[in-house]
């Protein structure tokens, strides 16, 4: 009896203690939640990491347990202690900061966030965890087979009608705003793709996922035959018509019947009616397609030579044109009934030997469903991303970088102007071209040594060719003596003749598998070579060593910046998914499946580095044609790629820059200009240089380049490159032509600028600033601007609105809500915010606004960064509402200021008093200047001062103290 009862007290006791057991465990910095999911493959673990008061990590796998993962290439370690409070009750566990709460729901494991109040910031979605098994096999060169298993997987959230969302690096389509869109991330010539969104909610996402991943659809893209029913011309099912109409008269038509275009890699060439010449040719691909169920299908249009499209003779692409080896992707929607037949038809106009053309169709979802927040990753061990709150853009852009890295203070000069072109083909011509800016008076601090300096059949040798390149020292030389900086294009590529590529071979470190299948270059006979594998930590120590030797040491360290071209990386253009990941691993890490996009951010670190190992107190400065997330920290800006010379290029590098800078990585630039330019440009060009004329061709390719400029002058980084016609100011136009006095006279401001400018550069490293900032950062009440592509804040002050359209004099520009309106920058007349009006836009002027409230530092004329100090800065104060400016100054060209060796000057300007108040400088360093003069210019609506450095002011002289002005 006694034994029973106490049995029966044991087992009460065990039952009461099982009751009241925890549903989660302790782990480092957070708790880790058990799931009891019925789902196949279902989310069984969820882990909650606080790292910040406003930063939670969330890892979750169908696994019994998490795997053990090497250190995140994009997050670096933190070691913050945040203190958080965790509850439970019946249905959840909650993780409890100071501001913020992460909830798990126990039964399902979706997370929900929410401020302390209970206001939900954003939630998972019913079953918003979704995983699938995947495996990944393959075999290097070197006859090693790695085969790694993973998981798939797919995070969705609830989005609210008027969500927005910003980021995830630079694409070329247009757009500004991601809801409901769809964006395949992976890296490609004039893509960069980063795992980042921001909304105009209050939060931001960051994925720590480096393989291929998709925004919005999980799927991919379908043919036309698996999308639609189609019908011929002749109305006959199963096809579209295509019909090949030869350059030369004397050829034969080809009419055949085509069941998808997919035209859209090396391996589809083939496909084409065999011996058909496509270059000058025009063909046509007409038909129907009946679409299964009524919805809005979302189209992928992937093209180069000139393309339009029309649906029910609606023409839904305009003209748009790329060039035949850097073909682009082009987006649009049409809505469609189920069983009702829609007349395709697609004019294209191939230009050249390799051709591309493919259209494709999304699998249509409900509306409700595109428009959530979904992003899906290819391959990962597990699923893993980091939740930022922020009261503003700005504070989730630190949240970001507090993970990722902060961004160093840029070299000063990198603020200047940037001369590039393909290519300076021989010393003369680069230090020639140098000194023709000098003699000219044209401000420029830098000059690029684009790619092919080297012997033919030596690319990876780093290596000067001896014939062109006499003496690459006395080159440096003269280049400095102009006070000039220089930039030279290095590749992960060798060739695999080069003693460098065989001291990767060697080790097992170089990419084989396009040596294995022989594959040759564009230059000159064919080349075969590959990339180096940038994953293994001792092969970047490698390729470091190599250019240290061959290149940096050698001249005494005269290279002052590194082009790090194709970082994607590009082993071959135009190749399906499944090659590229062939051709780019497996890598040291494991499989390319699983490190596909982070190629970029390994290859930067191994400059990074390397040079601060040889010269720890010179600034590091890189510029490379691809992205991750985290890249800021190394001293590394992107720019745009082999982009196209059209307008609608040039409008697409707006969205795409501020996406990318909106994705956490404040330096940007793009080729203005474009690359890759028109033939009809060319042969305008060839006829100017024959008879001095300027034809029409001639007169749109001055304008284009001039109101480019105009753009590029407010951009992070102001840089010129492109290929034939010659990007020199004198090559595009003689002096006294509205362009070369145009681009002169921004050239001229930009330098003005450089107080405004450095400070921003400062503030991107000390604030976690974005420089270019789509309007959501600035206006985020403001709805008007979530969607507007074509304008945006430039700092604190500048609303820049480039023209974009050809013979355009005037452009409709949205002045959001605020303060006190804005003032034309050119005439200070003042226009009150909320509204869309039209305004001039003349040749010579791209519309520029400054924010009522805004301080801005002018400085002198200067033909280089560093050739004066900016004794005199003119001050001008927009009135009308309260402002501030932090004037930032350091040495400009070391890390001395990681020392604290800076200074700083802040102004705040108080309306109700109309008082400007200058207050203490705060630090010093070597070369500073004690005094000053500051001419302080009000700028109010009575006033309607423009911008003009001659205008009178209130001088002030200034000697570090603080000082209060009247205005």
């Amino acid at each position: 009896y006694i034994m029973r009862k106490f049995t029966l007290l044991a087992l009460s006791l065990f039952m009461l203690g099982a009751s009241n057991a925890l549903a989660y465990d302790k782990s480092k910095n957070g708790i880790t939640v058990s799931v009891n999911s019925s789902q196949e493959n279902g989310v069984k673990k969820v882990r909650l990491e606080v790292m910040g008061e406003k930063i939670i990590r969330v890892e979750a796998t169908p696994e019994a347990k998490f795997p053990t993962k090497p250190a995140s290439l994009a997050v670096v370690p933190q070691n913050t202690k945040v203190k958080y409070k965790v509850t439970e009750d019946a249905q959840n566990v909650v993780v409890a900061t100071s501001a913020i709460k992460a909830i798990v729901n126990k039964t399902t494991g979706e997370v929900t966030f929410t401020d302390l109040n209970g206001k939900v910031l954003l939630q998972e979605d019913q079953n918003g965890k979704q995983f699938s098994p995947y495996t990944a096999t393959q075999t290097d060169g070197f006859g090693k087979q790695v085969t790694k298993s993973g998981w798939s997987y797919c995070t969705v959230f609830k989005s609210a009608d008027d969500d927005a969302f910003y980021g995830l690096g630079q694409h070329q389509a247009g757009e500004m705003n991601y809801k409901g869109k769809n964006e395949e991330l992976y890296q490609y010539n004039t893509k960069v793709s980063i795992p980042f969104i921001m909304s105009n909610k209050g939060y931001g996402l960051l994925w720590d996922t480096y393989s291929l991943a998709r925004w919005g659809s999980p799927t991919d893209y379908q043919q036309l035959h698996r999308a639609f029913k189609l019908y011929d011309k002749e109305g006959k099912e199963g096809a579209i018509t295509g019909t090949y109409i030869p350059l030369k008269p004397s050829e034969e038509t080809i009419v055949r019947r085509e069941d998808s275009l997919y035209y859209d890699n090396i391996f589809m060439q083939d496909k084409f009616p065999a011996g058909f010449q496509r270059a000058g040719s025009h063909v046509y691909f007409e038909g129907d397609i009946e679409a299964p169920r009524t919805a809005t299908y979302r189209f992928l249009l992937y093209y180069a030579g000139y393309t339009k499209v029309y649906m029910d003779g609606k023409e839904v692409v305009p003209e748009i044109w790329r060039t035949a080896w850097n073909p682009n992707s082009h987006k649009f929607a049409f809505p469609m009934q189920a069983g009702k037949k829609v007349h395709l038809k697609i004019d294209w106009m191939p230009d050249g030997g390799e051709s591309y053309c493919s259209l494709r169709a999304m699998a249509p979802v409900s509306e409700e469903e595109q428009n959530k927040l979904s992003f899906w990753s290819e391959m990962t061990p597990d699923m893993d991303y980091y939740f930022i709150a922020g009261d503003d853009m700005d504070e989730i852009i630190h949240g970001y970088r507090t993970l990722t890295g902060k961004a160093p203070v840029m070299p000063k000069w990198l603020m200047g102007f940037w001369q590039s072109k393909e290519k300076y083909a021989s010393q003369d011509e680069i230090v020639g071209t140098l000194k023709q800016f000098r003699d000219r008076k044209l401000p420029i601090d830098n000059i690029v040594q684009d790619w092919f300096y080297w012997r033919e059949d030596d690319w990876g040798s780093h290596e000067f060719d001896p014939k062109r390149f006499q003496d690459p020292q006395k080159m440096l030389d003269d280049i400095h003596a102009m006070h000039g900086r220089y930039m030279i294009s290095c590749w992960p590529k060798f060739y695999k003749t080069t003693e460098h590529f065989k001291e990767f071979e060697n080790k097992g470190w170089m990419y084989m598998q396009a040596v294995k299948d022989n594959i040759k270059d564009w230059v000159g006979q064919g080349y075969v070579g590959s990339f180096y594998d940038a994953y293994s930590a001792d092969a970047r120590k490698l390729f470091w060593g190599q250019m240290n030797e061959h290149l940096y040491t050698k001249y005494n360290y005269g290279v002052d910046a590194w082009w790090m071209d194709a970082s994607e990386p590009n082993v071959r253009d135009c190749t399906p998914m499944e090659y590229r990941k062939s051709l780019c691993g497996p890598t040291a890490m494991g499989p390319s499946d699983e490190y596909f996009n982070a190629y970029a951010l390994v290859n930067a670190m191994a400059i990074y580095d390397g040079q601060r190992s040889v010269q720890p107190n010179k600034r590091v400065f890189l510029l490379t044609r691809s992205g991750f997330s985290g890249l800021q920290r190394y001293s590394t800006a992107t720019w745009s790629g082999d982009i196209g010379t059209r307008w609608e290029d040039l409008q697409q590098q707006i969205t795409a820059g501020l996406n990318f800078c909106m994705a956490g990585i404040p330096f940007w630039s793009m080729d203005i200009g474009g690359f890759s330019v028109e033939k009809r440009y060319e042969a305008a060009q060839r006829f100017f240089e024959q008879t001095g004329l300027e034809n029409q061709d001639m007169k749109e390719w001055r304008e284009l380049n001039a109101r480019w400029h105009q753009f590029g002058a407010f951009a992070p980084m102001y840089r010129v490159h492109g290929q034939y016609p010659a990007r020199e100011i004198w090559n595009l136009a003689p002096a006294g032509h509205p362009c070369y006095e145009t681009i002169s006279w921004y050239t001229k401001l930009r330098y003005n600028l450089m107080p405004y400018l450095y400070s921003m550069a400062g503030w991107a490293h000390f604030k976690d600033y974005t420089l270019m900032r789509g309007l959501p950062m600035d206006f985020a009440n403001d709805t008007a601007v979530n969607n507007l592509t074509d304008e945006y804040m430039f700092g604190p002050a500048f609303l820049v609105c480039p023209v974009t359209e050809y013979q355009a004099r005037s452009r409709e520009v949205y002045f959001p809500k605020t303060q006190g309106g804005w003032y034309c920058f050119y005439h200070g007349a003042n226009i009150e915010g909320g509204q869309t009006k039209t305004v001039p836009a003349p040749y010579n002027q791209m519309p520029l606004f400054v924010r009522a409230g805004s301080i801005i530092p002018f400085g002198p004329d200067m033909q280089y960064t560093d050739e004066k100090q900016p004794e005199n800065i003119k001050l001008f104060v927009y009135q009308g509402a309260n402002g501030e400016f932090q004037l930032y100054e350091d040495e400009g060209v070391n890390y001395n200021y990681e020392k604290g060796k800076y200074t700083t000057i802040d102004f705040t300007y108080n309306e109700a008093t109309k008082t400007l108040n200058i207050g203490a400088r705060k630090g010093a360093y070597d070369g500073m200047l004690t005094t000053r003069t500051f001419t302080v210019i009000p700028v109010n609506k009575d006033n309607h001062q423009g911008y003009d450095l001659n205008a009178k002011g209130i001088e002030v002289t200034y000697d570090g103290k603080a000082q209060s002005i009247k205005l």
